[in-house]
């Protein structure tokens, strides 16, 4: 369409990944609350870049603004809510779900539709007691979307005639699509769990070096080989730094690999989930309701036809209970429409973040790049250093760096 139409017409979402990813940052911390030895219950810290404030919430806010965000705008992606129970002492679970809160957040905020809504903003700057219920009354006061949605009753006059073709093809693209990329993130976890392995496992090899170098026991004056042993003993202590040092580069690899690659690709996945679900809830929801109120509108009807020998007062009910049915069913069939109204718009918002996918690779790439590059550079030097430590006249030499 023309620029003038584009601007006209409300279905089509006008928006960059950059105007996106700018609208606002949001950083989740935990803030958690000892007794004793247990832990009691987890707080977070929640900042926001946009408002510049930080705010405190439990778990069960986070809750209440999910189900609250998701009876508000019930035909569009609210992400899902990272799971709620957790055991004592499970900290890496603990870990998770703050990082899934962070992704909920960030996606919620950044929405075009979510970001100036006054359920998002008084979850991100009210500093009360009670957040909880300043949630419910700003719910109360607006209603869910349809009511206040001024394009709501005429969505159907926005829609392609072929709308529910285009409905099943992006849904089928947009589910490859999340498969995929469930591959890439699961493959890209091991690898960095690879990578901290190999960090620890770098390291106990320093720290065995260190304790054999560091063997306080003195060397038996056997033969011209005793004073050898004392002189490799020294030798092998020295060289514990270095296998130090390569734990380190091997672990900071590994968490680059976490921050950058595997958290991108699950805000990336949760979004694509997000909009699954929201099919879901589609045909489960508004079309199946709308199926049904037309099937109970049928049954009145065969009702009304078979009603000329009963009372006139049954007669009566009978016809306002039809009238009834048939507004229900016009309220349903524009619902219908304004959920595909607002799935179309949303799957243009998918289609808006795929540029991420790019962002994510080039993350992956220069993560390794830059990784096996000061690991080498580390080797490098340990491999210099062994043909000095070492004495050669035994006849043995280090191996050369590349073969010849």
């Amino acid at each position: 369409p023309s620029g003038r139409v584009a601007q006209e017409n409300p279905l089509l979402i006008s928006l960059t990944l950059p105007n996106l990813l700018g609208k606002d940052s949001i950083e989740v911390e935990l803030i958690p609350e000892k007794k004793g030895l247990f832990l009691k219950h987890v707080e977070y810290q929640v900042t926001s870049e946009r408002f510049k404030i930080s705010v405190y919430r439990r778990y069960s806010d986070f809750d209440v603004f999910h189900e609250l965000l998701l009876q508000r705008y019930a035909y569009r992606m609210v992400p899902a809510l990272p799971p709620k129970r957790v055991l004592k002492g499970e900290r890496e679970f603990i870990e998770g779900r703050r990082r899934g809160l962070g992704r909920f957040l960030n996606l919620v905020a950044r929405h075009p539709f979510f970001s100036e809504d006054e359920l998002v903003k008084t979850f991100l700057t009210f500093n009360g007691s009670d957040v909880q219920t300043k949630l419910r009354d700003a719910f109360r006061k607006m209603g869910d979307e349809f009511m206040t949605c001024r394009h709501a009753t005429q969505a159907k006059d926005y829609l392609p005639v072929d709308i529910q073709s285009l409905f099943s093809a992006s849904r089928e693209l947009i589910r490859n699509i999340h498969t995929s990329f469930q591959k890439f993130r699961d493959r890209a976890e091991r690898m960095a769990e690879r990578s901290k392995e190999n960090a620890t496992d770098l390291l106990m090899l320093g720290k065995e070096l260190g304790a054999l170098g560091s063997d306080p026991l003195p060397v038996p004056s056997l033969d011209c080989s005793s004073n050898m042993w004392g002189d490799l003993r020294h030798s092998l202590h020295s060289l514990s730094s270095e296998f130090s040092l390569l734990a380190d580069k091997a672990a900071r690899k590994g968490r680059r690999e976490e921050d950058d690659v595997v958290e991108q690709l699950n805000l990336f996945l949760d979004l694509l989930q997000s909009y699954k679900d929201l099919c879901e809830r589609h045909e489960k929801g508004v079309l199946h309701e709308h199926q049904r109120a037309l099937q109970k509108y049928t049954v009145m009807k065969r009702q009304m036809m078979s009603a000329a020998v009963q009372p006139k007062e049954q007669v009566e009910q009978l016809e306002s209970r039809i009238v009834q049915q048939e507004n229900a069913i016009q309220t349903m069939e524009l619902r219908n429409y304004f959920s595909l109204f607002c799935a179309h718009q949303e799957s243009q918002l998918v289609f808006t973040y795929l540029p991420i996918t790019s962002h994510i690779l080039g993350a992956f790439i220069s993560s390794h790049v830059q990784g096996h590059r000061e690991m080498g550079q580390v080797w490098a030097s340990l491999h210099s250093k062994m043909s000095g430590l070492f004495p050669s006249s035994n006849g043995l030499q280090s191996p050369p760096l590349s073969p010849k």
